[in-house]
């Protein structure tokens, strides 16, 4: 596999986790702004979730979690969202924030700061 390239630490990323049911969702999202994971967190669904799971091909429904955080705290955001999650192969995917409001971008490293 390739190495993926460093990215700076205050670079700001948006994380996205699916769930099965919107309790654990707004669970997810809670806990990651309660511990500092993440700044902010959005719960979105029902989505209808089509995948190849174990040999299959399975239709679900779906909550989605939105995260905002650092690349400096994101290790510590997927270490805790891989703990918490109730999915043996939780989605947790990151993709840095290219531009936004500078304010913004601001309070979401003010507020992930350790």
């Amino acid at each position: 596999m390739d190495q993926l390239p460093d990215i700076p630490v205050d670079i700001v990323l948006t994380v996205l986790t699916t769930t099965d049911s919107a309790d654990q969702a707004r669970s997810l999202a809670e806990g990651a702004v309660a511990a500092r994971h993440a700044a902010c967190a959005q719960v979105s669904g029902p989505v209808t979730s089509v995948y190849r799971w174990q040999g299959a091909v399975t239709t679900d429904q779906e909550w989605q979690v939105l995260l905002k955080t650092t690349a400096d705290s994101y290790p510590a955001l997927e270490r805790w969202i891989t703990e918490a999650h109730d999915y043996d192969t939780p989605e947790i995917i990151a993709t840095p924030v290219l531009r936004g409001s500078a304010d913004y971008l601001r309070w979401v490293r003010e507020e992930t700061a350790k």
